[in-house]
Parts: C-alpha cells; sequence; structure tokens
C-alpha cells in the first residue's frame, strides 16, 4: 500500500480548497426545482414548444415588474438589439453611436441591422460612454445613439440623452445586462425609445439558453418587433398557430423564445428581488475587502452611480495591475475569472475596415488592459468570496514582498 507522508510536524497535508467557478447556478436549481419542473411538465402537455403561452405569460410578467408598455419576447438579447434597432427606424448606411467598449454585440447588431457603428470612448471614472464623446464623433449621417449599460450601474443618460436632443438623435438602449437598473424610477430601457434585456445563462435574470426580450413604450416600436420576430407576420402570432398564416408585412427573421427557457425564467423571476440583494451583499463585501489593497486600483463600489441611478450588481469588475498574471494566480488556486473585454471594439478585426488605430479611445484600452471580472452570483458563499480577496491580496503581497 503506497503510504501517504506527513509534512515535518506530523501534521496531515492540507486538501485541496474546492474550486470557486466563475459562475455557477446548481443551488439555485436545486432550490427552484419544483417550481421549474411544474412550468416546463405545463409546456410539455400542452405541446406547443416555443411562442407560446408561457412566453405571454414572460411578457406580461416582465412588463409589470419593468414598468414597460411592452415586453416583446425573442431569441437571444442580441436578437433584441437587432429588432429594436430596424424597429426603430435604423435605415441602411445611418450610423449609430456606440461605446468603444462593451460587448461585441453592441456594434454587431448595428451592422446586423443595416447601419454603421461609430465609437465612442468611455467616461473616466466608469465603463459607461463619454456623453462628450459622443458629440464629438456624431456626424451629419448619425442617427442614433446606443448607450450600453454595464456591470453594475446604467451609462450617464441624462448626458447622452442632452447631446443627442441637441443633435436630433434617436436614444436606444443596450440594457442587456441591467435588469433591475433605473433612472429616477424609470427601468433601464425605457429613458429611450427602447432597450433591450438578455437572459444568457449568467445574467441576473438567467435562462438555461439564449433568450432575450425588447422593452419599450412606443406602440409603434413593439408592433414592428412582434412581426420581425416572426418572418415579419402581422397581427397576432404568440400563442397563435393560425397566425402562420398572417400576411407578411417586412422582411423578418426567425427569433421566437422557446417556451421552456419561459418556463424557467418565471421561476427565477420570483426570486429576482432576493437574488439582486444577494448580488449586493457580496458586492459590498468584495468593495469592503479589495479598496485598498495595492495592485487593486479601482473597485466597483468606489464610484457612486451617477445621479438619478441606482446600483445593481450583475458583473463585479475590478481594475487591476497585472491582470493576466492575477487571473493565472487565481486560476491556478481554483478560482475563475472572466476578461471584460479584452479587444476594445474599434480594434476587433471586423472592424478593422473603419481605419481606426490604438490611441483613438484610450479610456476605452485602458479597461480592456486592466479589467478584471471575480466570482458574482446567489449562490456564491461569504467564505468564498473571502477567499477570492485573500488570493489577490496574496498575489499582491507577495509581489512586493
Amino acid at each position: 500500500m503506497e503510504k501517504t507522508l506527513s509534512p515535518p510536524g506530523g501534521s496531515p497535508p492540507r486538501a485541496a480548497a474546492a474550486p470557486i467557478p466563475f459562475f455557477s447556478q446548481a443551488a439555485t436549481f436545486d432550490r427552484l426545482w419544483k417550481e421549474i419542473r411544474a412550468g416546463c411538465v405545463d409546456v410539455l402537455d400542452r405541446g406547443k414548444f416555443s411562442h407560446g403561452a408561457k412566453v405571454a405569460e414572460l411578457e406580461r410578467r416582465l412588463a409589470l415588474w419593468t414598468g414597460a408598455a411592452h415586453v416583446v419576447g425573442v431569441n437571444s438579447g442580441t436578437d433584441a438589439l437587432v429588432l429594436l434597432l430596424r424597429a426603430a427606424g435604423l435605415r441602411p448606411g445611418d450610423q449609430v453611436v456606440v461605446p468603444a467598449y462593451s460587448f461585441i454585440a453592441t456594434a454587431s447588431s448595428v451592422v446586423l441591422a443595416g447601419g454603421v457603428p461609430v465609437f465612442a470612448d468611455i467616461e473616466e471614472h466608469g465603463h459607461g460612454i463619454d456623453p462628450a464623446s459622443v458629440d464629438a464623433v456624431a456626424g451629419p449621417r448619425t442617427t442614433m445613439v446606443m448607450p450600453a449599460h454595464l456591470f453594475d450601474r446604467l451609462a450617464d443618460l441624462r448626458g447622452v440623452c442632452e447631446v443627442a436632443r441637441r443633435r436630433g438623435l434617436t436614444v436606444l438602449e443596450d440594457s442587456a445586462e441591467a435588469i433591475g437598473m433605473r433612472l429616477d424610477g424609470t427601468h433601464a430601457g425605457l429613458v429611450g425609445a427602447g432597450g433591450v434585456l438578455s437572459f444568457f445563462p449568467s445574467k441576473t435574470l438567467g435562462a438555461i439558453g439564449d433568450a432575450g426580450a425588447l422593452l419599450t413604450d412606443d406602440d409603434g416600436i413593439a408592433e414592428t418587433a412582434r412581426a420581425l420576430r416572426h418572418h415579419g407576420r402581422g397581427g397576432r402570432t404568440l400563442d397563435h398557430f393560425p397566425g402562420i398564416a398572417n400576411p407578411t408585412i417586412l422582411p423578418g427573421c426567425n427569433s421566437k423564445m422557446d417556451d421552456l427557457q419561459a418556463a424557467v425564467l418565471l421561476a427565477k423571476l420570483a426570486r429576482l428581488d432576493a437574488d439582486i440583494t444577494r448580488r449586493s451583499e457580496l458586492a459590498t463585501r468584495y468593495d469592503a475587502r479589495l479598496r485598498d489593497v495595492p495592485g487593486v486600483l479601482a473597485v466597483p463600489g468606489a464610484a457612486p452611480p451617477h445621479p438619478g441611478g441606482n446600483r445593481v450588481c450583475y458583473v463585479y469588475l475590478v481594475e487591476v495591475e497585472s491582470r493576466d498574471a492575477l487571473a493565472a494566480h487565481l486560476a491556478a488556486a481554483g478560482i475563475g475569472t472572466e476578461v471584460y473585454y479584452p479587444v476594445p471594439l474599434h480594434l476587433q478585426p471586423c472592424f478593422a475596415h473603419l481605419g481606426h488605430v490604438r490611441g483613438d479611445f484610450p479610456r476605452a484600452e485602458a479597461a480592456c488592459e486592466r479589467a478584471l471580472a471575480l466570482p458574482l452570483y446567489p449562490d456564491l458563499s461569504d467564505a468564498a468570496a473571502d477567499r477570492v480577496c485573500d488570493e489577490i491580496e496574496g498575489f499582491y503581497r507577495g509581489r512586493r514582498g
């Protein structure tokens, strides 16, 4: 039999700490399984698996939760952006100002909708689009501006809306990450002409696959978006099988939401407020532990939201020295992280034809070099969050020792 050696002093080897994934919802599904199972069985019993009664119910419930006049369920947050741009009247070749620092869909959706993205830098203290940069880059072909609400707060919507008013631009919101975020009580996506939600699994309200929604108080945008999601068919199609024969009033796409995803989201919607509270507790814990650690350049809680806005934590993003080395150190300790985002949008290969070079948007470029997202989700324990902080402190202490 192989003998296990003990270290000097006779103490047994220390057991390896359990991994801390960047995201997990295993405990959430254990807790909600009864409700999730009942919803899924109801879908199977009804026999209509997409664009059906569960999607209709989810739209109604989300409208009540957000205060939106219209919620249009679709296949993904990206599809929601494309349909929103089209429904809001984007014409081929129109320019849309978007932040240089965001997920690729913020800009690629503009292209997919027939427009041209125009990039703007982000604000000095934060990750939202800078209204002054929007003003500087908007030109005669610019018809829209689409700020992205990232991580834990709204972009400076008041500043963006003032620039848009002076320049005659339509404001749309990439509010894919922003469920629960509000400006003076108005939910994200409803300050401008419309916005979106993503229900990607890691989102604050996440499905078990792809799903999304469009939010708007504009009757015309909602009517057009409802047609676009179902091949451009007019009239009623949601939970109405005969609607497949409705006339096609404009070229659309197939972006119907699956009812199984809606069933999962309905079960999780009942816990959304509690989940937002738990995320806030964890973010506050991280703030307190990390704000004074040498090497940690910025924590989210150091800068308050813009006036009238609230903090809802989807991603906990720190800016740090030696970001890649820290990520490798945490990975070696079994702690998952994510880089948001490794390459700014204006330097992505798919936008090389726009002619941007490094240095065009220095704040966005700096964020891409320093930003690291830490584990943050309701299933994360206080002890696990403390262990993440211990490892970060140990990393920078060791480099300075």
